[in-house]
């Protein structure tokens, strides 16, 4: 697979598989609406697509043979800040996406405000890929561009994760554990990984 930059001509394709990836994720299963909870993620990750990762940050994909991306990841640059009108839209749009979970996204959310330091970082916001091209390798394949421009600026990389499972795939790219919490009320546990920058 090619693994590039996309633009907006694949908002709608990057939103599909980052639905498809997430659904029955602990995170988006906790915050968004049960009834067309497909729907609501594609919305959902639409708008992070479109107004966020395209205008301030890095939207790397994996294409097939057809151009169609089967994995989608998003990254936020410290060097690009995304202004607080834009949060605002967004924040707006997710309540639309999320339903009646939207009280439970915003305590989801502060819950997980503890875990996030204030340094200059590259923000792996969300990445997908589709299940059925799961485990060949393509997440890592998708990830090294990022991390190569995290380590160019001389940065760390951080994220947060909802599943066990990927602790084990973020720390053979070099992340660590810097905390956890569990959202209160039977919400998901949360793990913040970080990974320093690499020499260049």
């Amino acid at each position: 697979m090619e693994v590039r930059r996309i633009g907006s001509e694949l908002v709608e394709a990057a939103a599909e598989v980052l639905a498809e990836a997430f659904d029955g994720y602990s995170w988006t299963a906790w915050t968004v609406r049960a009834d067309r909870h497909r729907e609501r993620l594609a919305n959902l990750f639409a708008e992070t697509v479109a107004a966020v990762g395209l205008p301030y940050g890095d939207v790397w994909a994996a294409l097939d043979a057809d151009g169609r991306p089967q994995a989608v990841a998003v990254w936020l640059r410290p060097d690009r800040p995304v202004p607080d009108e834009v949060w605002n839209d967004v924040a707006a749009e997710n309540a639309a996406s999320a339903g009646d979970r939207y009280s439970a996204m915003l305590a989801a959310e502060a819950a997980c405000a503890p875990l996030r330091s204030a340094e200059p970082a590259f923000l792996l916001a969300t990445v997908g890929v589709r299940p059925a091209s799961q485990g060949g390798g393509i997440g890592a394949r998708l990830l090294r561009p990022g991390l190569a421009e995290a380590d160019r600026a001389g940065l760390p990389a951080v994220l947060e994760t909802s599943a066990s499972a990927n602790l084990r795939f973020y720390r053979r790219l070099g992340f660590e554990v810097t905390g956890e919490v569990t959202v209160p009320g039977g919400g998901p546990r949360v793990w913040a990984m970080r990974r320093p920058p690499a020499r260049v």
